[in-house]
């Protein structure tokens, strides 16, 4: 299995991260994917990427990218930081990056501007887009449309949308995210009601850790943070919801994750 979202520069993991990446591979996740939100933390991926490099090879790797919240926040030279770091071989995508209307940290106008800048920097540099999207699905994906053919790939991170906008996503060949979201009754239903609808070869696995922990974890974990070693029991709900296989699940996902990020 591969994570491809765990925000593991987050100062939750601080006391016991390594702990955290050997429980995770002790389960079977081979890579792990940490997820760069702002030039800073990209920064910090990529350090971490290099840290354990000796230690674990070929599983740490990383996105570089500011997420919408961080939009009112960029330096000048924002896109110049993130195309130097993007250079680095263990970065594999441009992200988390998109548009996030329901809290609107950032200014909806500059969210725009600086997602946009970032979808053009993907296309110049030939890497996929890992993608952010909240309560801003048509300007999002209009955003997007002009560069469907002009991206190697693009993955919507942690869907949580509609059949309709599943639809739109699928028929503009982009790759799906599936988060601990699907195990909460209460915020995924309507989720559930249409994951089956994800084509295998489209669909990915992640934890988002430490946020998103799966409500379906039996016993209930004493800590309320989510990490990658949780991420068999998104593989086991999606199993339970379409009738799938788990072990298909795993093996056709890690396949996915590797052909879109290019990983080892």
């Amino acid at each position: 299995m591969i994570d491809i979202g765990v925000n593991l520069t987050n100062q939750r993991f601080d006391k016991d991260r390594v702990e955290v990446i050997e429980r995770a591979k002790s389960l079977g996740i081979q890579q792990l994917l940490i997820t760069g939100t702002n030039v800073e933390e990209s920064q910090k991926a990529l350090a971490l990427c290099h840290e354990y490099q000796q230690q674990w090879q070929d599983c740490l790797y990383a996105t570089v990218g500011i997420h919408p919240h961080d939009a009112d926040h960029v330096s000048a030279d924002y896109i110049e930081q993130l195309q130097i770091l993007a250079k680095d071989d263990v970065i594999k995508a441009i992200g988390e990056c998109g548009l996030d209307f329901n809290r609107n940290f950032s200014a909806p106008a500059q969210q725009i501007k600086v997602f946009n800048e970032q979808v053009v920097l993907a296309e110049q540099l030939q890497m996929p887009l890992f993608l952010h999207q909240r309560d801003a699905f048509e300007p999002w994906f209009n955003t997007l449309t002009p560069y469907f053919n002009r991206i190697p790939a693009m993955v919507s991170h942690c869907f949580t949308g509609n059949a309709d906008e599943l639809k739109q996503c699928l028929d503009a060949g982009m790759y799906i995210g599936i988060t601990g979201w699907l195990c909460d009754e209460r915020r995924g239903q309507i989720l559930r009601d249409i994951v089956s609808h994800i084509p295998l070869d489209k669909l990915l696995i992640e934890t988002d850790a430490p946020y998103l922990t799966p409500r379906t974890i039996r016993p209930k974990p004493k800590s309320s943070r989510n990490e990658p070693s949780y991420l068999p029991y998104i593989v086991a709900e999606i199993s339970k919801i379409t009738g799938l296989d788990q072990d298909e699940i795993a093996c056709q996902t890690t396949i996915n994750a590797k052909r879109v990020f290019n990983l080892p």
